[in-house]
């Protein structure tokens, strides 16, 4: 009779770890972000470090699988427009972050369709830039 036995290698704990890193990098950069757009814009309001924190959690996940939908089905749209639908995709997806986040008990309010506007092209600006500072670091350290 044989014994198997499982053992897990050092050497899978890498990706692992470095997911999680990218995890922690993507939500401090939209907690940044919105944090951003909540002191610049004046219909943006978010009340509290623990507000922006669960606005950044559901931030992310809306952008990854709502976003991409509606981005694929408003490309007609987007191109007719010359790219300005996006901006319109953009703002609605900061709205519905704003809902639900609302809705789950989070002080998030965005007062109307401008403040969604401006405040969504604000994120996305911010975002970019660090994105473009941090996040280059970030990936050298997770290749290795």
């Amino acid at each position: 009779m044989r014994l198997i036995v499982f053992r897990r290698r050092v050497e899978d704990e890498g990706p692992r770890k470095s997911r999680l890193l990218a995890l922690v990098v993507r939500l401090a950069i939209n907690a940044a972000a919105l944090w951003v757009a909540a002191l610049v814009i004046s219909g943006i309001e978010i009340s509290g470090p623990g507000s922006l924190v669960g606005t950044a959690l559901i931030f992310g996940p809306v952008n990854a699988l709502i976003k991409s939908v509606a981005h694929v089905l408003g490309c007609p749209l987007t191109c007719l427009t010359l790219g300005l639908f996006a901006l319109v995709i953009n703002a609605a997806m900061l709205a519905l972050t704003a809902w639900i986040a609302d809705g789950v008990g989070l002080d998030v309010s965005i007062d109307g369709f401008w403040a969604a506007i401006l405040g969504a092209l604000l994120i996305s600006v911010v975002s970019w830039a660090l994105n473009l500072f941090v996040g280059r670091p970030i990936r050298g350290v997770l290749r290795g």
